[in-house]
């Protein structure tokens, strides 16, 4: 009698056993695995200060609004285009290659080499590309300073030439560009990508100007600057603005928009006090205030400088 009950307490045992090992089997395979959590970009260190010093600025620059560096890591930075797929387009000079900044934190090279395909010219000089603007079909056009043309990089990344000579002559090495709404181009062309500059032997226009491209046809209207650089319309097109910066004479000057003439000058500011800064002011020349970014600054939409992108 007791050894038959001890087999059957042994039979017991055994089949608890496997019932317990099936259900931990079952229940294994039955769960599926946690799925990773989905990456979520960090938000952007804000750097620098905004200083307001008139009522006036808020209407441009919300009063929430921080300066953010966005990416780092590269050499100057330059002609920042925001683009319909919502990615940041953005030029490196000295680099020599245009990159793609994306809000997950992403940065990919669109275009390499971006501004100099030759071998002659010193790496490390300013050969790259510099200004870009929007163009019809998703199109961009782009400033070329070692190839000394405006091309046009198509929806498919196709490159064309726009435009690279005045009369015959190449161009100096375009810098920025800006489109007015009938159409019209207009272009600083500065000696930037000339390594020489001025005294390049390879400079064929005897000035540093500011040119137009209407219907096919390339008319210099300014040609009494030494450094045209940054070029942009007022809102109402009634006024050009265009930024000398030549070390000896750093001034901003504004023209009539419609006619090209001179209305005047207002002095540049973005390197004045010995820190960087971007000074915003109104038609009639008021301070309005700045974005002190706390390096300087290659351009007032996306600044850069060792190695730093922001935008503010």
């Amino acid at each position: 009698m007791l050894a038959s009950g001890s087999k059957r307490g042994q039979i017991q045992l055994m089949k608890s056993t496997l019932i317990l090992a099936a259900a931990l089997l079952i229940a294994a395979c039955s769960t599926a695995p946690t799925p990773a959590p989905a990456r979520v970009p960090e938000k952007p260190a804000s750097v620098g200060s905004i200083v307001r010093l008139d009522p006036a600025f808020d209407a441009l620059v919300p009063k929430d609004a921080a300066i953010e560096k966005l990416a780092g890591g590269f050499t100057f930075t330059e002609g920042p285009l925001w683009r319909p797929s919502q990615v940041l387009w953005f030029s490196d000079v000295v680099g020599n290659v245009v990159r793609q900044w994306a809000p997950d934190g992403t940065v990919r090279v669109i275009l390499q080499p971006g501004g100099y395909d030759g071998e002659s010219k010193r790496a490390g000089g300013y050969n790259g590309p510099n200004g870009m603007t929007a163009d019809k079909d998703g199109a961009v056009l782009l400033c070329q300073h070692g190839n000394r043309r405006i091309v046009r990089i198509a929806a498919d990344r196709k490159v064309t030439t726009l435009v690279d000579k005045f009369e015959g002559k190449k161009l100096n090495s375009p810098n920025d560009l800006v489109f007015r709404s009938d159409g019209s181009l207009y272009f600083t062309d500065p000696p930037y990508g000339l390594p020489k500059q001025d005294e390049d032997p390879a400079k064929e226009i005897k000035f540093n100007g500011v040119f137009r491209l209407s219907n096919g046809k390339l008319q210099a209207v300014i040609k009494d600057l030494t450094r045209p650089n940054g070029i942009a319309f007022s809102p109402d097109e009634k006024t050009l603005y265009i930024a000398n910066s030549d070390e000896k004479r750093k001034i901003w000057m504004r023209y009539d928009g419609r006619r090209d003439r001179r209305k005047g000058r207002r002095p540049a500011g973005w390197h004045e006090g010995g820190w960087a800064r971007q000074r915003v002011r109104k038609r009639s020349g008021r301070h309005l205030g700045f974005l002190a970014g706390g390096k300087t600054p290659g351009h007032p939409q996306a600044a850069g400088d060792a190695g730093q992108l922001r935008l503010g």
